[in-house]
This record gives C-alpha cells, sequence and structure tokens, in this order.
C-alpha cells in the first residue's frame, strides 16, 4: 500500500496538485484536523520496502452514519479537497461511492448549516483495491497478495525440511474466509496434497479419499504430507471444514505423526515483494490520470490489473460482481462461484486438479538447456506429474543435449519430482551442447526408449536460440531419421526476460525480488549514515528489463539500460539533478547501470564520485550471479507449474491426432495456440515459429524487437522527480502527452 501511496503523492505532485494525507482512513477524514495533512515530495521518501500502511488505516462506525459522512466532507471542502483516491477493500470502496453520490445534498446541508460557501463543487473518486485474499473481481491481482504469498511459500518452504526429516503431515491455514486464492496458488506452488477452499468445497466422502489418497503418496516413499487449508473452508453442507479437524482425521485414521500451523496476520506482514511494489506504483500513476480526466458525469472507477496493463473499470460493476460470488457460494453454485472469480482462478484449480490424481502409452522426454532459472525444477515437476496423470510414460533427459546422446536418460515417476516445486537451479543438469553432430546418437537413443514428444525447458536467450537451433536440427534431420517425427515443445527460462514471444520468462520474477532485496540491504546499511549513491549493475545482457523494473520497485533514480541510449549530457544531467536532490533531503540514491560499451559500471562510478565531491559519496555493487539463484519465488513456481501442464496438454492432444499406424503424421504446433497467465503470453512455439524467430527479434543482441516494459521508464522517472511525460512509446515518441496536464491549478487529491 505505501508503493501506491507514494505515486499518487509523486504523480499529483507531478501534475501540479495539491496532495493530502489523511491519516487513519475514515475515522481521520470524519476527525479531521491533524489527520489531514499536505504531503510532499519528501514525505514517501524510503517508504517503498515498508510493508503495512505509513498513513495508517482503521475501520470506522461514524462513517457508516449520515452525520459521519457530513463531518467528512466538512474537513474536505475546508480544504479544498475534489479528489478521493481509496486505498482498501470492496467495503472501503463502496463507502467511498456511497460517499461521493450524497456529496451534493452534503455540500447543501453545509451550506444551509452555514459551514460552506462552496456550490458546484463535485468529489471525485478512484479506488485501489488492497487485499491480501485477492477477492475482489475485475482486477487480476491485488496490492498485498503476491507478498502475503512470498510469506506462506516462506512459511512452506521451512516446514518441509522438519516434515522431511521427522516423517509428519502439516496442515497449514492461510487466510481467506471468502477467498480460497491463497490457498490455492500456495498449494501450486508447494506442491501440496490436499487443498482446501470455500469456492469448492470437496465432494461428499472427501474424508475416505483424502485419506487414502495421503496413505499412497507415503506408500511411495515421500516422507512429507502437505495440507493447505484457507480459513473459510467448508464442505458440501456449509459445515466449516478446520485446520484442527483435518489434522485429528489424519491422525484417527492414518495415524500419522500430524502438526497444524496457523499463519494469521504474519501473511500481512514483511516486505513487500517486488511484484507489489511494481503493481501499486502503476496503478498509483494510473489512478492520478483517471481523477484528473473525470467529470461531473463519470462514475467512480477502480484501478484494475488486466493482463499487463494498468486498466480502470465502473467501481460499483466490480463489487456487485465480488458479491455475487459469494451469493452462488451461499446458494451452493460452486461451478458459478469458481467462474465468476475470473479466468486466472479457473485455470489455478484445472491445474491443481491435474496434479492431484493419477492414471498410467506414449512415452515422453522432458529436459533442460541453457543456463538455470528459478522455475525450471517446478516445471518439470509439472510436467512429469500431468504427463502420467495423461497416461505418458516420462522420461527425464540429464545434463540437456549431451546428456542425450551419451543416453543419459531414465524414467522418472511421480514420487521422483517430489518437492521439486521449491528447489532452484536445475536438477536435470543443463548444457549448452547443440545436437547437431550427434543426431544419430540422439536418434538411437530415441528408438532404444521409444520417445514419442519431446519437452525442452530453455535457459538464458543464447541458450534457447540453441534450444531453437536444436529443435530446427532435429526438424531438418526428420528426412534422415523417423524418430525425429514427433512433437516438441519448448519452454523460455532466462531471468533476464528478453525471449521473443513472451512478455515474461520463467525466472525473471525470482531474479527480480532478488535484486530488490539487495538494494533494501543496500540502502539499509547506509541508514544513519551520509548522504551516499549507490551505483548497482544487474545481468540482463542487453536487455535493461531487470535493471529497469528492479530499479522501479526499488525506488532508482536512474537506470542505464542499451535501449534507451544515452550520451555524456544525459550523465551531467543525472549528476546535477541528483546532486540538487541531495542537498534539499537526506536520502540514498541508487542507480542502476547495464550494458554500454564505453560508459561502464567503473566509468559511471567514477563520474559519480568526482561530481558529487562535498555533496555525497559513491560505493559500486555488482549483483553478479546472486540474481539466478535462491529459491523461486511463488511467481515463478505457480507460473512454471502452468505453462507445463498447457505444454503437455497440448502434447497428449497432438500425439492422439497425429498417431496413426505407428508413425507421427502432420506434426505441426498451431502458433495461436497460447497459454496466458496474468498477460503472459508463452508461445509453444512451433517449427514454424521457429524458423520465423528472426523475424521479430534483434538477434545481434538478443533482444525482441518490441518490449511492453520499455514503456515504464517514464513512470520510473516521474517518480525519481524528473521532467518528463508519463506515455511513451517504445520508439521513444510522445503519445496523448496532455493527459498529465490537471484541468486547473488548484486541484487537490487526497489518499
Amino acid at each position: 500500500m505505501n508503493a501506491a501511496v507514494r505515486a499518487v503523492v509523486r504523480m499529483g505532485i507531478y501534475v501540479g496538485a495539491k496532495v493530502y494525507f489523511i491519516h487513519e482512513g475514515y475515522q481521520g477524514m470524519v476527525d479531521g484536523g491533524d489527520n489531514i495533512k499536505e504531503a510532499k515530495w519528501e514525505s514517501v521518501s524510503s517508504m517503498l520496502q515498508v510493508g503495512g500502511t505509513v498513513i495508517g488505516s482503521a475501520r470506522c462506525k461514524d462513517f457508516r452514519t449520515h452525520e459521519g459522512r457530513l463531518k467528512a466532507a466538512h474537513n474536505l471542502v475546508q480544504r479544498d479537497i475534489t479528489n478521493l483516491c481509496v486505498i482498501g477493500g470492496d467495503g472501503s470502496l463502496t463507502g467511498a461511492n456511497l460517499f461521493r453520490e450524497e456529496w451534493s445534498s452534503l455540500l447543501e446541508e453545509l451550506l444551509q448549516q452555514g459551514d460552506s460557501s462552496q456550490q458546484e463543487v463535485f468529489l471525485h473518486i478512484v479506488g485501489m483495491v488492497g487485499s491480501i485474499d485477492n477477492d475482489f473481481c475485475g482486477t487480476d491481482m491485488t496490492i498485498g497478495t503476491d507478498s502475503a504469498l512470498h510469506r506462506i511459500i516462506e512459511v512452506v518452504d521451512a516446514i518441509m525440511t522438519t516434515a522431511q526429516s521427522h516423517q509428519r503431515t502439516f496442515v497449514l491455514e492461510v487466510m481467506g474466509r471468502h477467498c480460497g486464492y491463497l490457498a490455492l496458488v500456495s498449494a501450486l506452488a508447494c506442491g501440496a496434497d490436499w487443498v482446501f477452499i470455500p469456492e469448492m468445497p470437496p465432494e461428499d466422502g472427501w474424508e475416505d479419499n483424502m485419506c487414502q489418497k495421503l496413505s499412497e503418496i507415503r506408500s511411495r516413499g515421500s516422507r512429507l504430507n502437505i495440507i493447505i487449508v484457507a480459513e473459510g473452508a467448508t464442505d458440501r453442507q456449509g459445515q466449516h471444514i478446520t485446520s484442527d479437524f483435518v489434522k485429528d482425521l489424519v491422525v484417527r485414521r492414518l495415524g500419522f505423526d500430524t502438526r497444524v500451523t496457523i499463519l494469521g496476520h504474519v501473511q500481512r506482514g514483511g516486505t513487500p515483494s517486488a511484484f507489489d511494489r511494481i503493481l501499486a506504483s502503476r496503478m498509483g500513476v494510473e489512478a492520478v490520470l483517471a481523477l484528473l480526466e473525470a467529470s461531473a458525469n463519470t462514475p467512480a472507477c477502480v484501478v484494475s490489473l488486466v493482463g499487463n496493463q494498468a486498466v480502470r473499470l465502473p467501481l460499483m460493476e466490480c463489487v456487485q460482481m465480488t458479491q455475487e460470488v459469494q451469493k452462488a457460494m451461499d446458494e451452493k453454485k460452486f461451478d458459478e462461484a469458481v467462474r465468476l472469480r475470473g479466468r486466472s482462478f479457473e485455470n489455478n484449480l484445472s491445474t491443481y486438479r491435474l496434479l492431484s490424481f493419477r492414471k498410467s502409452s506414449f512415452n515422453v522426454a522432458v529436459m533442460n538447456v541453457g543456463a538455470p532459472a528459478a522455475g525450471m525444477n517446478a516445471a518439470v515437476r509439472s510436467a512429469v506429474r500431468v504427463g502420467i496423470t495423461e497416461g505418458h510414460k516420462m522420461f527425464a533427459v540429464n545434463d540437456g543435449f549431451e546428456g542425450f546422446y551419451k543416453g543419459q536418460i531414465k524414467e522418472i515417476k511421480w514420487g521422483d519430482v517430489g518437492g521439486w516445486t521449491g528447489q532452484g537451479g536445475s536438477l536435470l543438469g543443463t548444457k549448452r551442447t547443440l545436437p547437431g553432430k550427434h543426431l544419430d546418437k540422439i536418434a538411437e537413443q530415441m528408438r532404444i526408449h521409444n520417445i514419442n514428444a519431446l519437452l525442452v525447458v530453455g535457459g538464458c536467450w543464447l541458450s534457447l536460440l540453441q534450444a531453437f537451433e536444436s529443435i530446427l536440427q532435429l526438424y531438418v534431420a526428420r528426412a534422415d531419421y523417423e524418430e525425429f517425427c514427433i512433437p516438441m515443445c519448448i519452454l523460455p527460462a532466462t531471468i533476464s526476460n528478453n525471449v521473443p514471444g513472451t512478455d515474461l520468462s520463467l525466472g525473471a520474477d525470482t531474479s527480480l525480488n532478488a535484486i530488490v532485496e539487495t538494494c533494501d540491504r543496500i540502502k539499509q546499511s547506509a541508514s544513519g549514515t551520509k548522504r551516499r549513491v549507490f551505483i548497482i549493475e544487474t545481468m540482463g545482457g542487453y536487455c535493461g528489463y531487470l535493471a529497469t523494473v528492479g530499479g522501479l520497485a526499488a525506488g532508482a533514480d536512474t537506470v542505464y539500460i542499451y535501449e534507451e541510449p544515452f550520451d555524456i549530457r544525459d550523465l551531467q544531467a543525472n549528476v546535477e539533478h541528483l546532486t540538487e536532490k541531495m542537498k534539499t533531503s537526506i536520502q540514498r540514491g541508487t542507480g542502476a547501470q547495464n550494458c554500454n560499451e564505453n560508459f561502464t559500471t567503473d566509468f559511471i562510478y567514477q563520474l559519480y564520485s568526482e561530481e558529487g565531491r562535498g555533496v555525497f559519496d559513491c560505493r559500486k555493487n555488482i549483483l553478479g550471479h546472486m540474481q539466478q539463484g535462491g529459491a523461486p519465488s511463488p511467481f515463478d513456481r505457480n507460473f512454471g507449474t502452468k505453462i507445463a501442464a498447457k505444454a503437455m496438454q497440448w502434447i497428449t492432444r497432438t500425439l492422439k491426432e497425429s498417431y496413426k499406424g505407428g508413425k507421427h503424421i502432420n506434426v505441426t504446433l498451431d502458433s495461436s495456440e497460447d497459454a496466458e497467465h496474468l498477460g503472459v503470453k508463452l508461445l509453444c512455439l512451433s517449427y514454424k515459429s521457429v524458423k520465423n524467430i528472426r523475424l521479430f527479434s534483434t538477434f545481434s543482441h538478443r533482444i525482441p524487437k518490441e518490449q511492453w516494459w520499455l514503456k515504464l521508464r517514464p513512470l520510473m522517472k516521474i517518480l525519481a522527480k524528473y521532467k518528463t511525460s508519463y506515455d511513451v512509446s517504445d520508439s521513444g515518441q510522445l503519445e496523448h502527452v496532455t493527459r498529465v496536464r490537471p484541468k486547473d491549478s488548484n486541484t487537490s487529491t487526497a489518499i
């Protein structure tokens, strides 16, 4: 929430508005006085890494009454506040809309009481949803959800160590009184054996089914079981399913050593994730723009995330849809409740179901290539288990194509991939060897193991191109080797997020969080010292994604990247800008640097050190390969799980459609076959797409020709107090510049 507050304040000041904090929520608006204070640019410094909300939040009974809303209107009118930005749940947003609808009558009443001379003043309201439950319809993600998932996964990772050591079953209760999103996604991200959510209660007789499944898992050699319960979970008759009830059931029926962990408000705390910082920043900026463009007839709106875009939707339509979910659950229309939750929720649930039940015709091989990226193991686990569910025999290829031609292939079973979701790196092993010189040996191994399909999870961009080239070599060799006439699919995985055809790549989110966590520690290390600037170098090669988005999430002052050329004049302007900021406030600037042949990290460090002499000193940090390591983030675990499941479903469909008379015929992959997740379009590239990859990429510098995140750079500059336009296209041309101009010079906004 603090990232949203920061963005609203700085964007509001940027467009010429006077911005106010309203402390303690609606209670502060009703009480007035010192609860409503003007916000300055420096008021929101060093807020990005702070959890909770620094301006406070409180439940307010007074605001639910007409008298309370009248006092609130009086306090706003006194300060000429005509715009209100509300960050909260559906209850807070509904209250804001009611306040807006009553605004004219409230002003008339104040006028009659002689408290106000204001007439024809309109109140514009825009909302942003802050809810860890992700229970608001109309947005793919609410502010706080991703951070809550981080807290849950951290606990699960710690618990799994104990559970495996002692052969225990853990029942984990997470928040979600009316929404099972946290429980469902954390179950996917940690590979839980069973999950209970309010939207889809278990079928009657679930006690027998669950105990049978847990017993089967333990009999296959697993030393632990994880069961996740949403706090609002019920059975089909509406009876509450508690974590203690589940524990007692497991102990009574199976005799397993079982423990209960209730996370409670731990999920609400801690440092916000990189995703939440970026999401809230984008929403905050869009909220200010929405207020500036609002007219007397504009309905209250809520800023939402749809795909990878911040959009505005009618507030009350979203609230009504959210209420419809609860109504459907109350009426036991559970399929309808899941549908109303949205496509992402449906996909999560269907993927979990795929991974929860086993069957046991075709042989499918899975392998890694290139540099390791977080989430690769989650993708392999998902592919193996979905493949087994689909009826295939799964084979693991160790050490890439080098291991393939050496015969490092073995069947991999359901239990072999237990616990893989939370593991970083590549447990299969990975190499950058191309198959070209060993096609005969690879064909022989395919013949020996009767491989009918191949799934490749690719590493860095260069290695991914090697994966494309590898698949293309196998494709071209079909004329000589019948063994290569099989469906093949590639899943891009690279921390640099520079793969053509996908907005986000597996591993990028984990790397981004590593950068942001390091920047937080660096800033903390400078706490209490004199003014200091840090020059931080990130990975990414010629792609500036990690530097740009990491800079936005960490509050960097400047980010230098290859895609946005700069010269010595730009460097001079940046130094002068930072020097002026340092003179007027005690703060620590951070700069992320990435890829220029002459303006290297050392050069920029020396330049800032010299030009800032007497005002600030400099430090240099090269993050290096720590950006590739660590446990995968919840997003990458979930992302890898879902895209691999999609890929295996396509492989199954293609095998069934193309396999006739013991041979595969017409083996092609329709390029329109997309798997979408939170705006991510991951193309399971066809042979045609492999051959045409050069058409939509800058091959010499290993970057796509179009990169959506470049449009975030103006936002980053605005929040760092640079004078720039928000809407800038990838080519640098200004678009709709008038959007950021205030309607008048007297605009005031409260948050």
